[in-house]
Parts: C-alpha cells; structure tokens; sequence
C-alpha cells in the first residue's frame, strides 16, 4: 500500500470501528490488571516505530517513526484497552518478531526492508481472512490493532495533520464547492 492509499483509507478507519475506541469517548481509565510497562521500554518503542515505519513509510513525508507511534501505541494500550486486548496486543508483538526470526531467521529490526514489507503483508492477508471468520465475540487479531494504532497515531499526531494531510489552523468560512484534483491530500480536522 502506498501513502496515497493509506491516506485516503483513514479515513475509512477513523470513521469506522476502531479497537478501544469507547474509551476515546468516555475517557481513559486507571489501572489494569495486565502489566503494560514493558511497552514503554525504549527497546519495545523503536520496535514499535520500525513496524509503524514499515506500515506507513517515509517518502515525500515524514514516515511513521517520525510521529512517534510506537509511543502512542504503548500509550493507548495502557490506557484505553481492555486487559484481553492488552495480553493480545503484547503477546502480538512477541508473535511477530518470532514470525520474522522463523521466515528470515532475523529479528523484524534487523531483517531488511523487503522482508518486512512481505511479514507485514502476509500478516495483513492473515488479520483480513481472520476478520471475516471471526465469531462476534472472538478475541482481536493483534495485526489489527497495530495497524489501527499506527494510522490512528501518524494521522493524529503533528506530523501526519500538517505534512501529511492538508492543514490549515485558522478556517475561513464554508465553502462547499471547493475544487478537489485527484490525488489532493486530505484535509485535516483540527
């Protein structure tokens, strides 16, 4: 997927269902059963900006470890998941890099950037085929949700609204005929 696509596919996910996204609206909670620190390890961030990197890349903009996101992810994880998504979230990033090591006997930082590319997107084939199976209340996939993370991270942070997307702080009044070209960037909300 290129950056073009991803951008006009957020917003798909920022309107549609976003794993713990009741908590967006009724605000974060405190405390959780699932010990969560670990992901805020410097370690376990830039493992976590590498796959978001590798989700959306830097090419004419800045990538997603530019945004940070591995530090958002560790963030909404505490905050914001349930302590299931939490154990699958965490247990997901141990699966992942042992998938890596497995296919390409590489850890994901290591590994080169094609091969990245492919575990992301097999992993990608998996999640969809696992979304359209999944029983109403099957646990998430965790592919999911680190693709959610990482979109809603980079396109929500300063980087991804005015690099990214089309930003502009002060709005004028409504204009509801605006010309669009194909291939324009998308506008940010502020």
């Amino acid at each position: 997927m290129d950056r073009r696509e991803a951008i006009s596919r957020v917003g798909l996910l920022l309107g549609g269902s976003v794993i713990g996204a009741e908590f967006f609206l009724s605000g974060c909670r405190t405390g959780s059963s699932v010990d969560t620190e670990d992901l805020f390890e410097e370690d376990t961030v830039a493992f976590m900006n590498q796959v978001g990197e590798t989700i959306l890349p830097k090419t004419e903009t800045p990538g997603a470890a530019a945004a940070d996101v591995g530090a958002f992810m560790a963030l909404m994880v505490r905050d914001c998941y349930e302590a299931d998504d939490q154990k699958i979230f965490k247990k997901g990033l141990k699966d992942l890099d042992e998938a890596c090591i497995k296919k390409y006997d590489s850890t994901f930082i290591k590994a080169e950037k094609d091969q990245r590319t492919a575990l992301l997107n097999q992993l990608d084939k998996e999640q969809k085929e696992y979304s359209k199976k999944k029983e109403k209340d099957a646990p998430n996939h965790y592919f999911t949700m680190i693709k959610q993370l990482t979109l809603l991270g980079y396109f929500t942070s300063e980087i991804g609204c005015t690099q990214a997307l089309r930003y502009l702080p002060v709005p004028g009044k409504y204009r509801g005929d605006y010309p669009y070209m194909k291939g324009d960037k998308a506008w940010a909300l502020a």
